[in-house]
């Protein structure tokens, strides 16, 4: 059944759904790892597609930015297109030293001031961990695949332009205990704890708050590979 942000049909999408932030992203992946990619959805440009990876029907879909956004997408693929397992793929600040630009990093929980979890579903709460099923099985294919993966504490920001004076950036990942941060992933595990389904967070660092380095739009767009793959390798053995 189409919902109000998405016009697919019942079993247009996988069991597991890949989901970048960025809707060039989605189809970048699509367009480049999957074979017979299918668009499936494009309400407001936030393009979905379903294809085959190894074998095994994998579909990827851009969340949009923020938790809002993702909120939306995340509960109407667990809800209503009976999707089982959803891992974010995205980028991050770091605020740690040990974390570079282009390192890999698995959520090992998101931190998140925000109020989602509270107003969607009355949990009064500040850190939400993911599936630990699923980032077993990514870490596990990451061994594999030779791939350094990092856990961390993930921040999920409302704001992206914050106040430095109000609290800086050393400030807020003291006060929180987070190495990275991004928007989405606090969201993404509330929604799927609440549903009964699986979620991960998987991310690129893409520029440091300890260093001054970034990246380009473009290349977070489609720089990304160890991530991608190892996202998708797991994907394929779901």
């Amino acid at each position: 059944m189409a919902t109000p942000h998405i016009s697919a049909p019942d079993g247009a999408f996988a069991k597991t759904v890949l989901m970048p932030g960025d809707p060039l992203r989605a189809q970048f992946i699509a367009e480049t790892f999957l074979e017979d990619p299918k668009l499936v959805t494009s309400v407001r440009n936030v393009l979905g597609y379903t294809g085959v990876y190894k074998n095994k029907p994998v579909s990827v879909m851009a969340s949009g930015m923020g938790m809002p956004s993702i909120g939306i997408y995340s509960y109407e693929l667990f809800k209503f297109y009976n999707v089982e397992n959803i891992i974010r793929i995205g980028s991050a600040g770091s605020y740690r030293d040990w974390l570079k630009v282009m390192d890999v990093t698995l959520a090992k929980h998101a931190y998140s001031d925000s109020t989602f979890a509270q107003r969607q579903g009355g949990i009064n709460v500040r850190c939400i961990e993911p599936d630990p099923e699923l980032n077993a099985a990514i870490v596990r294919k990451a061994k594999q695949l030779g791939i350094e993966c990092k856990m961390s504490v993930v921040h999920s920001s409302d704001v992206f332009y914050a106040d430095p004076s109000i609290e800086s950036w050393q400030e807020l990942a003291d006060r929180t205990g987070t190495d990275c941060v991004e928007m989405e992933s606090f969201a993404l595990f509330h929604n799927a704890k609440a549903l009964g389904k699986k979620a991960a967070c998987l991310l690129t660092i893409s520029d440091s708050f300890t260093d001054k380095t970034e990246l380009s739009s473009e290349e977070r767009q489609k720089s990304f590979t160890d991530m991608m793959t190892l996202a998708l390798e797991t994907a394929a053995e779901l």
